[in-house]
């Protein structure tokens, strides 16, 4: 798969599964989220709109102001394949993963689950950055630009002997006072591996990053909230491993929940 606008005509081709036209998004809800972890200066605040189709949630996190609440509205009822071509991004994102997740739940998709603990949010933070962390193999003082920031998976990145690139579009620095860059391109063409929020998708920003990485034969590991489902339709095609938290997120209970962990096949990362 080549790019995100290849993967949609696919799954509107009715290639990927069951022509979209025959499913119906059954809820549709916009959430607003702040969080501050304990001991941080940051907080984070998040957009998320979620689209269900049968038994799975689509979603897409964005930009305050680019999308009405007002949105969801109407969105209940609406065949899946009048939101995928929809004008707006994050609608767009929100439909894709939705389909290909219900079509093919992560949960029998031949990842490995890794259950978080039961905790705090740093205690689960701190799990699931770790098993994103995980996905990377790198050899010590390796350079891994972080598209899109998180504090944990910072400090988990450079736990793993890695020096970290960060770049976010919203953070100026990190917990530790290291400068964030703004420019991706700036961190691509430093680093040696790059781990990138599902974000890049909800922003227009993947495709750019999936052909820098291509390029250049960087391995690219996508950590996804945001279009988890979208994600893995590219391993093997520019991205090395996803991990995918479908939702609920981790951030919205205490209790133990899943992420599920894909690598591409070897030989088949680029």
């Amino acid at each position: 798969m080549e790019s995100v606008p290849a993967l949609t005509e696919a799954v509107l081709a009715g290639e990927l599964g069951p022509p979209p036209g025959e499913r119906t998004v059954t809820s549709a809800f916009w959430l607003h989220h702040t969080t501050r972890l304990a001991g941080g200066g940051v907080t984070y605040r998040n957009h998320y709109l979620l689209l269900r189709v049968g038994s799975a949630f689509g979603a897409c996190s964005f930009e305050e102001g680019e999308l009405d609440a007002d949105f969801c509205a109407t969105a209940s009822g609406e065949p899946l394949d009048a939101l995928i071509r929809h004008d707006r991004l994050p609608v767009r994102i929100a439909a894709l993963d939705a389909y290909l997740a219900d079509t093919r739940p992560h949960r029998e998709a031949g990842a490995e689950p890794v259950v978080l603990p039961v905790g705090t949010p740093e205690v689960r933070a701190r799990a699931r950055d770790e098993a994103i962390a995980g996905l990377l193999d790198i050899r010590p003082g390796a350079r891994v630009a972080l598209i899109g920031v998180v504090n944990p998976l910072v400090a988990a990145i450079t736990e793993r002997g890695g020096a970290c690139l960060p770049c976010d579009l919203n953070l100026r620095t990190t917990q530790w006072g290291q400068p964030v860059s703004r420019e991706m391109d700036e961190v691509l063409d430093a680093a040696d591996a790059v781990v990138a929020t599902g974000m890049t998708l909800g922003n227009g920003s993947f495709d750019r990053l999936l052909a820098r990485s291509r390029d250049r034969g960087l391995p690219l590991v996508i950590y996804a909230q945001t279009g988890s489902a979208v994600a893995r339709a590219f391993l093997g095609h520019g991205v090395t491993a996803v991990s995918a938290e479908p939702f609920p997120f981790s951030q919205f209970s205490a209790e133990p929940s899943t992420v599920y962990r894909y690598r591409a096949p070897v030989g088949r990362a680029g």
